[in-house]
């Protein structure tokens, strides 16, 4: 991978909108509650920035040559991230027999700072290979969350996923679940004191030149590394679903591996430039920010990488998160990307009113008809 600078310029100016993501809360809102006029209490100079609005090519072959130039752009503002294993050292730390299912317990080194804990349950009722979605855990909570083995079940997809026939696989991301107080700081930092363990795994890997949201990544694709290599997987169909800085995660990383065959995010369906003029920079962590992407676009041209493979995106009118101006924008811009391809069935966006930052049941069932419709006859592309 091509390596990319970053500046202590940018180290300064990232730090400086930390903040702590909740995933659960905020159930209910109002759109004139949470958002203002735009620009309203920005100072000047920061409206006068050059804010990048990028357009899709009119024509297919003009967009298959942008589009290359896009994930490559996005692979070097990620920075110097490190190879995946080219072997993978798995460790199978128990495996179960459930009510229709086969439950694993794993660990994968990522070589690089951690093992990756996870859980990976397999349908025991189905017949040859089986599609299996990725079920991506938001801010402050984990795998546990997915799995429905926390209090805070709103996550919870295991039951719902499993009983359609679909293999489900959770993995904790760096600071989360099983991995706090596994930074550089080791037990001493749990992100029980602010975001002390993110804030020291992003600096660390500034200086190595790279994001921790690209190591984040990484680990996500290393889990799809181990998800071909299992027999029972039809590796044909893989979908990825998440709420939170899950969505977040489930979006760039199907724009990044095309392994990916279907989305679903929920919440963080966010424009970067209506971030700012909403004054909502602090509705997301430091683990969000990756340096240099406004230089050359905002969120339409990460997200059209996925088109013309499914995407859905189930966002509250009132999430803080996620500028309704900002969805708006990306509605029509995602349109012209999928019209492209002549598919605009496969992207729909619905926009919940009075609606805060929340996975609802309502949200679980459009997830479901999804997957079936894109992924369960292996029909998505």
């Amino acid at each position: 991978m091509k390596k990319v600078r970053i500046s202590f310029f940018h180290v300064c100016v990232l730090i400086s909108f930390l903040s702590i993501e909740i995933v659960s809360g905020q159930n209910s809102a109002t759109p004139d509650s949470i958002w203002q006029e735009p620009w309203d209490g920005v100072p000047e100079y920061y409206q006068k920035w050059k804010y990048p609005d990028f357009q899709f090519p009119e024509s297919l072959s003009e967009w298959n040559k942008k589009r290359t130039e896009v994930r490559e752009t996005l692979n070097n503002l990620l920075g110097n991230i490190p190879d995946r294993p080219s072997k993978l050292k798995v460790k199978t730390l128990s495996r179960e027999v459930k009510n229709g299912y086969i439950l694993e317990k794993f660990l994968i080194d990522n070589e690089i700072d951690s093992w990756i804990p996870g859980y990976l349950a397999i349908p025991s009722n189905v017949k040859g290979k089986v599609p299996v979605i990725i079920g991506l855990h938001g801010h402050s909570s984990s795998k546990e969350n997915i799995f429905g083995y926390n209090s805070n079940t709103a996550q919870d997809v295991l039951a719902l996923l499993i009983s359609n026939g679909y293999a489900v696989m959770a993995i904790d991301s760096y600071f989360n679940g099983e991995r706090l107080g596994t930074g550089p700081a080791g037990y001493s930092e749990r992100q029980q004191n602010g975001s002390d363990q993110e804030l020291s795994q992003f600096k660390l890997n500034l200086w190595f030149g790279r994001s921790l949201w690209g190591m984040q990544l990484r680990d996500e694709q290393i889990a799809i590394d181990y998800l071909v290599s299992r027999t029972e997987i039809d590796a044909s169909r893989i979908g990825v679903e998440g709420m939170s800085m899950g969505s977040t995660r489930a979006w760039w990383l199907a724009a990044l591996d095309e392994r990916v065959k279907v989305v679903v995010g929920i919440a963080c369906f966010t424009r970067y430039k209506e971030l700012i003029e909403q004054r909502q920079l602090k509705a997301h962590g430091i683990y969000y920010y990756v340096p240099g992407v406004l230089n050359h676009f905002d969120t339409e041209a990460i997200m059209g990488l996925i088109a013309p493979r499914p995407f859905l995106v189930l966002t509250g009118d009132s999430d803080a998160g996620s500028p309704l101006t900002g969805m708006k924008v990306l509605e029509q811009k995602l349109n012209e990307a999928y019209s492209l391809y002549t598919r605009n069935e496969a992207f729909k966006s619905i926009i919940y009113k009075n609606t805060g930052h929340v996975y609802t049941d309502e949200m679980k069932t459009e997830m479901l008809d999804w997957f079936n419709k894109f992924l369960k006859r292996n029909n998505s592309e």
